[in-house]
């Protein structure tokens, strides 16, 4: 039919202009091959926008091999020459396999091996977290700003009331946070430290939302007595609002969920095998009556109690619980029915509100590539900071490696506990939280900005000066380690709030 390769962008504009030519000239045929034309054309509009989803990405393939399958292709490219004698082709449905010369064989495995699975993993989230991205990018609003003014001391109330107030599409617009009496633009270090702390308070066991899923794990989970506050169905819906908002606006949330939860946000079924994180001693005994005979051990019935505010009260797991025995037969439907409870006990309806405004601004269909444990990262980040990540990717700007000022800088970083070096990335960059990419994918006012050290002609009275718009900080040319170490700490530990010069 076409005589060279065209790009569904030309394609859709052939294919309009010959059945717009045909349909003039035969206005009869127009009832009979309409529908057809809007099937035709709903394809190639989906064509297309896949297309320029992949040129903006920089991710077209050569048209030699259009037909393949992308990943398996780029797979290919990643893992290096074939061996001597070796050939990579596609069948007809586009799957690759290789043929050896040397002996006159075909395989679908390929010779160099599977290669790094951990990198070959990390690749494929980033591509997949690429493509959400742009999907998101496709629903913001041209024009307009989601505008946040509240004050530190009321942060909590003050955002649950604005953002409450506002439609989904109106959290969609571009984020600019202020500071009540703050002078400063938000260029995204606004958004971030107000997200960080809008966390501390939102997440924090104290108001009652949510509990340490145990004693000595630091992961949370939704407080099933939440519902002692008659507004908390409100509060829940606003934590999903704020989740959304974060992961919308390429922020992170400063907390962290039990695994579970994750899997609960995806749709997908809860097993035994996530209780080992959150409730370790659960696990271990439902393990144990699955692996044990427990016939004339066990006094159990399908019936469990629940501990509220020191009142005890029994849950049927099933109809007539209560006296229904656990049994040798009916064991691993007890552990499935108890597990199921754990999880959702109480909190069936905080977790449906919570989703709603979370769903508000991510739709789950966009989340069905990614699994609980990449949502984790979507949604919070990586909260171990490497050390070596970070100096690699760390721009220097009017010093260099050697200068004193460097050196001291990372020896002072090195010093510090991971708390701390959490307290230091937040004050420069406005978060706690590192991009599942690492630092190389720390974000600025526009895109991508790495962490910058910038060596200033200032008295070195002055403490270190952050501008967390640009992810830069900067530093006196201070004397000694000792000094910049005191100075360093001091701007840290003390100094909040944004200005601009």
């Amino acid at each position: 039919m076409f005589t060279q390769v065209l790009s569904p962008l030309h394609l859709q504009r052939h294919c309009s202009l010959t059945f717009t030519s045909r349909l003039r000239h035969d206005a009869n045929r127009k009832s009979k091959i309409l529908l057809f034309l809007l099937t035709i054309a709903k394809l190639i509009k989906l064509t297309a926008s896949l297309y320029i989803s992949y040129r903006e990405s920089g991710q077209l393939l050569p048209t030699g091999v259009f037909y393949q399958n992308h990943k398996t292709v780029r797979l290919c490219e990643e893992l290096g020459p074939l061996p001597v004698g070796w050939e990579v082709r596609s069948t007809v449905s586009g799957r690759i396999y290789f043929v050896d010369h040397n002996n006159r064989t075909t395989q679908f495995t390929d010779p160099r091996g599977d290669g790094d699975v951990a990198v070959r993993y990390e690749r494929d989230l980033v591509h997949k977290l690429k493509l959400l991205r742009h999907e998101l990018s496709l629903q913001q609003p041209q024009a307009g700003h989601c505008r946040i003014e509240v004050s530190r001391e009321e942060i909590f109330e003050e955002s649950y009331r604005q953002i409450m107030k506002m439609r989904p599409k109106d959290l969609k617009k571009r984020l600019m946070v202020k500071f009540r009496g703050e002078e400063g633009l938000d260029y995204g270090g606004v958004a971030r430290e107000w997200l960080y702390l809008l966390c501390h308070e939102m997440l924090n066991p104290y108001y009652g939302l949510f509990q340490y899923s145990t004693d000595n794990i630091y992961t949370l989970q939704i407080n099933s007595d939440s519902s002692i506050n008659p507004d908390h169905l409100s509060y829940f819906h606003f934590v999903g609002r704020v989740m959304g908002l974060a992961v919308f606006h390429s922020h992170y949330i400063n907390g962290s969920f039990t695994l579970p939860f994750y899997k609960q946000l995806l749709g997908k079924p809860i097993q035994l095998s996530d209780l080992e994180t959150t409730d370790p001693e659960l696990h271990k005994s439902l393990v144990w009556i699955l692996e044990n005979d427990i016939t004339s051990v066990l006094d159990h019935t399908f019936c469990v109690e629940h501990n509220a505010f020191g009142k005890f009260s029994q849950h049927e797991l099933k109809p007539n619980g209560r006296n229904v025995s656990v049994t040798e037969e009916n064991k691993k439907e007890y552990v499935r029915l108890y597990v199921n409870w754990r999880f959702m006990r109480g909190i069936e309806a905080q977790f449906l509100a919570l989703q709603k405004g979370f769903s508000e601004l991510i739709p789950q269909h966009l989340l069905k590539p990614f699994d609980h444990k990449e949502l984790e990262l979507i949604i919070g980040g990586l909260g171990k900071i490497d050390l070596a990540d970070w100096k690699a990717n760390t721009r220097l700007k009017h010093c260099t490696s050697e200068s004193n000022v460097v050196r001291w800088f990372w020896q002072a970083v090195e010093d510090f506990s991971e708390e701390r070096r959490g307290r230091l990335l937040q004050f420069v960059t406005g978060s706690t939280r590192v991009p599942l990419q690492g630092f190389k994918a720390l974000q600025g006012s526009a895109g991508p900005r790495l962490f910058t050290i910038h060596l200033i002609d200032a008295n070195t009275d002055n403490l270190p000066k952050a501008h967390t718009c640009f992810n830069r900080i900067d530093v006196p040319p201070y004397e000694s380690y000792e000094k910049l170490n005191e100075k360093l700490l001091t701007a840290v530990e003390e100094t909040c709030g944004f200005a601009v010069e």
